[in-house]
């Protein structure tokens, strides 16, 4: 089965017990390693079903099934494949089949993050505090730190070191609260309380570790402190932990991963085999060695050197412009001379082209200049489809009728569209359902007989929930995609799109949207195995950003790509322009002043490694900051790249000095100004008559 593998994966796709660290650089095929390392698995004797593998996007989870079941071809329908998913779908299965535990129901709902917005939203209202000092986006990232630290609502005030965090624990129980009340789960619960069920419920841990004799982990640099744990109870029996990542990959600190799970596993498996993949088959050698230059000066990493299959390759280029404009300007005049046809070198198209930045601010000048150009062009990590409004308002009826307790859901379609249902109304019920202690859906048939509601308005909600009624009597019967269709007649939701929008274009757009989504649940049913609407809603609910991350898509529209560098992992172009390599962007003005550049040059590294034949670097003498020209001091990264460290400390102390100067002034532009005694005394001083009198 391991044929056509080299030395290094043989030998970790070999290695079938025990614990085992694979150390895969960029492009160096750790995607196939894992696969050869399953179907090798599974001819020695395993049972596929007991076989684990866990990555972090369900792109990376369809690409890793769908080779893996390739190398095995047809099995008997009676045996169960390998269980392939991210971490949150294993979550969301261990969750539901023991989540009651916790008290939250079988049917739980998982909230987006703008469901989330608007129950913070809600949670600050209920504790008096205004946008000014806390807006319910901090909070749901607080809230998110917090549990990804495994901090209760009830520790959370404990752990507060500030005023606007001690608010935060506040509105995080009311947060916590409003989510049970509603059988949802947020993302980190999903985690969260997989940990919480673990630990609480030992013949749970022991059910969930025993269904499971081989335990791999694709991209172990990105898991955070939550998912180690998990990982280590699912693992810790049969110690057949298989994990493979790169440290110098690692990326994603702001998000709670913690690239010390990987530079110590050996130490937390002390019977570890470790395994280097340096053998790369994507970069060009005059490429790979740039990278190795700028890697090594991380002092926290494995200590590895990556070799090209490819050899020689044209020289990156490092260019400086005179600001941002002229660098646009000049790059995608270079991009306009790559796609002119040439006898003396290879075709090249949109689709091979990137341009990669470290801040979303940065596209808008390409993004001129490609318009001007009549390039094509799309820009990675756009609004997704499930966050389109006339999506979501469906998608909440469609939670409504999985499950009546979604309150947040409920109270979304309960007048949407508007249906004579006034906010007051719906106040009254909501106080309603308080005072009786129940969700919101017990309350609305008694809003016929409610002194506070009229009585046309109560006739109107009660309609409403006998048409939720009646499409849960549905469920089960037929096709979700019809029920859909139905719902979308029933509640005359294109009428609203043509109240709402004026145009026939947006209205066309809108209207595509909802096809769109009935084309989704008809191909769900299709693929899923025993397909249910609480299914669906769970597999759109886990669907990351990342997974739009659609390289076919973009060859399919032969469009150029712009993209953050956080957003190109895992991709590779022909030809990658790495944009505004500065001190203050590259690496980034927070990571200077909190001391986290090491993660910076992590991701810089990354930039470099997404490209497999010409690479071009810039950087600017000045750029706008603030409607003013400001000189720019180009990045230590470039001169790690060309071997000058001597150089490159004396830029990272001057970008220190620089940076650290311009917070002291604006902390000090942001303090309240001090008001003289006497200042303060002729503020006081009453006015004459006579200015009195001409006031």
């Amino acid at each position: 089965m391991a044929t056509g593998l080299n030395a290094e994966q043989h030998s970790a796709v070999k290695t079938l017990n025990g614990p085992l660290l694979v150390l895969a650089g960029a492009g160096t095929g750790k995607t196939r390693v894992i696969t050869f390392r399953i179907a090798e698995l599974i001819q020695s004797g395993i049972t596929p079903s007991r076989i684990l593998a866990l990555t972090f996007t369900n792109k990376a989870a369809k690409e890793m099934r769908e080779r893996a079941m390739k190398l095995l071809g047809k099995r008997p329908r009676n045996i169960l494949p390998p269980e392939i998913s991210t971490f949150h779908s294993l979550c969301v299965r261990i969750l539901r089949r023991h989540i009651t535990r916790l008290g939250y129901p079988k049917e739980f709902v998982i909230y987006d993050r703008g469901d989330q917005e608007a129950l913070a939203r809600n949670a600050l209202r209920d504790i008096r505090v205004g946008q000014e000092k806390l807006r319910p986006s901090d909070l749901i990232n607080k809230i998110s730190g917090w549990k990804t630290l495994s901090v209760s609502p009830s520790k959370a005030v404990d752990v507060s070191t500030d005023d606007k965090d001690q608010l935060a624990a506040a509105a995080y129980v009311r947060y916590q609260a409003a989510l049970k009340s509603s059988g949802a789960l947020d993302f980190d619960d999903l985690l969260m309380l997989t940990e919480e069920l673990f630990e609480k419920f030992p013949e749970v841990r022991f059910a969930e570790s025993s269904r499971h004799d081989h335990v791999l982990i694709d991209e172990y640099q990105d898991t955070n402190g939550l998912q180690y744990r998990i990982v280590k109870h699912l693992a810790q029996a049969h110690g057949n932990l298989c994990v493979v990542g790169d440290d110098d990959q690692s990326i994603y600190g702001w998000r709670g991963a913690e690239v010390t799970h990987i530079l110590n596993f050996a130490r937390h498996w002390p019977k570890a085999k470790v395994v280097r993949l340096q053998q790369n088959y994507r970069s060009k050698a005059a490429i790979l060695e740039l990278a190795n230059t700028l890697i090594v000066n991380n002092k926290s990493r494995h200590d590895k050197q990556l070799f090209a299959e490819r050899e020689g390759g044209a020289a990156p280029r490092f260019i400086r412009f005179d600001d941002e404009t002229k660098e646009a300007e000049e790059v995608v005049r270079d991009v306009r001379d790559q796609l002119t046809p040439s006898s003396d070198r290879p075709r090249v198209v949109p689709s091979d082209i990137a341009i990669l930045f470290r801040t979303n601010e940065q596209p808008r000048v390409f993004e001129l200049e490609l318009r001007r150009a009549k390039i094509p062009y799309v820009i990675v990590g756009g609004l997704s489809f499930f966050d389109r409004k006339e999506v979501r308002d469906i998608m909440a009826y469609l939670r409504v009728i999985a499950n009546p307790k979604d309150e947040l859901s409920l109270l979304r379609v309960l007048n949407t569209p508007p249906r004579g249902i006034g906010t007051g109304s719906i106040e009254t019920l909501l106080e309603h359902a308080v005072e009786k202690g129940v969700p919101l859906w017990t309350v609305l048939g008694a809003s016929l007989t409610h002194p506070d509601i009229g009585h046309h308005t109560g006739e109107r909600i009660v309609q409403f929930q006998n048409l939720m009624l009646s499409f849960q009597s549905q469920l089960g019967k037929g096709s979700l995609a019809d029920l859909a269709k139905e719902l979308l007649s029933s509640v005359n939701y294109k009428a609203e799109l043509e109240r709402t929008y004026k145009t026939a274009t947006e209205i066309e757009s809108r209207t595509a949207s909802l096809e769109e989504l009935v084309n989704s649940l008809a191909q769900y049913e299709q693929q899923a195995e025993n397909p249910s609407l609480l299914g669906f809603l769970e597999e759109a609910s886990l669907t990351s950003k990342d997974d739009y991350k659609d390289e076919d898509e973009n060859k399919k529209k032969n469009a150029l790509t712009l993209m953050t560098l956080h957003s190109a992992k895992g991709l590779e172009f022909p030809h990658v322009y790495l944009v505004g390599v500065e001190e203050g962007i590259m690496p980034h003005r927070r990571s200077l002043l909190e001391g986290t550049v090491e993660e910076e040059r992590r991701l810089c590294y990354v930039g470099v490694t997404r490209a497999q034949d010409h690479l071009t670097i810039s950087f600017c003498k000045e750029r706008m900051k603030w409607g003013k020209a400001r000189a720019c001091i180009p990045s230590r990264f470039i001169m790690e790249m060309r071997g000058d460290n001597e150089k490159a400390e004396r830029v990272a102390q001057a970008a220190l000095e620089q940076f650290t100067k311009e917070k002291h002034e604006e902390e000090e532009r942001k303090a309240p100004k001090k008001v003289s005694k006497k200042a303060s005394s002729k503020a006081k001083k009453p006015a004459s008559p006579a200015v009195k009198k001409k006031a």
